[in-house]
């Protein structure tokens, strides 16, 4: 159920404001698995599969011998000894003749390994990385330091986590640290629910800036999933009050 706000909306009269969807921007180095199943570039076939059996999981970093990430080695990668991959026709024939078939012959991570990895920094927001993952079509980041040694992994569902944060703890942020304290609005003004993660905001402030500026800071916050904007502004950007 919706978390009721600690007070009643204020006025609705006044120049209304657009509000957009909003997600966190909690750090990939929040969500991130710092222990991770990392093999050499020279393991040898039997050592991934081992590897990747021993700690359930379906791919792993490769590493050469300074700890910098070269690349990732999956089950996929794997597969290919155990298929007989379909000869293509055409064009794509030279293609399949580089890739599918050296990977069918591969024996080593470097040999078998898709390269170069596609990584993400700790410092890089949660949302980046999932829009990364998204677009290249991968399940799992590694994540690597500036000078590109690895640091940890991350996965789908380690940046969905963001979204686990209980909506009770949402409300007394944003109604204690944030209305109050950051932006000073008197709790009377304005009327504050919250339902899985989606804040809906409605009342009256002062001035269309501070209200610009309380929606994006909300669409920040942890663990929101959207904003619904109700909020309206008494007055315009001028000093004068809106008709």
């Amino acid at each position: 159920m919706p978390l009721p706000g600690k007070c009643q909306a204020g006025q609705t009269g006044g120049q209304g404001i657009s509000g957009a969807e909003g997600i966190v921007t909690a750090l990939v180095k929040d969500v991130m698995t710092r222990q991770v199943v990392a093999v050499k570039a020279d393991a040898d076939f039997k050592q991934i599969v081992i590897a990747l059996r021993q700690y359930r999981v379906s791919a792993c970093p490769v590493i050469d011998d300074a700890g910098k990430v070269v690349g990732v080695v999956s089950e996929a990668d794997l597969l290919y000894k155990e298929t007989e991959p379909e000869l293509p026709s055409g064009m794509t024939r030279l293609r399949w003749r580089l890739d599918e078939k050296c990977k069918a012959a591969a024996v080593t991570a470097a040999e078998l390994m898709t390269a170069p990895a596609v990584t993400t920094y700790p410092t890089a927001p949660v949302v980046d990385a999932a829009r990364l993952m998204q677009v290249r079509g991968v399940k799992r980041l590694p994540v690597v330091t500036d000078v590109g040694q690895l640091a940890g992994i991350v996965s789908r569902v380690d940046v969905l986590t963001v979204y686990e944060r209980p909506d009770a703890d949402i409300f007394e942020e944003l109604t204690t640290d944030i209305l109050a304290g950051e932006f000073g609005i008197d709790s009377a003004d304005v009327d504050v629910t919250i339902a899985s993660g989606i804040v809906t905001i409605s009342g009256r402030v002062a001035r269309l800036e501070t209200a610009l500026e309380l929606l994006k800071r909300i669409r920040h916050l942890e663990g929101v999933v959207a904003t619904r904007n109700r909020m309206t502004v008494a007055e315009a950007a001028d000093g004068h009050p809106v008709r």
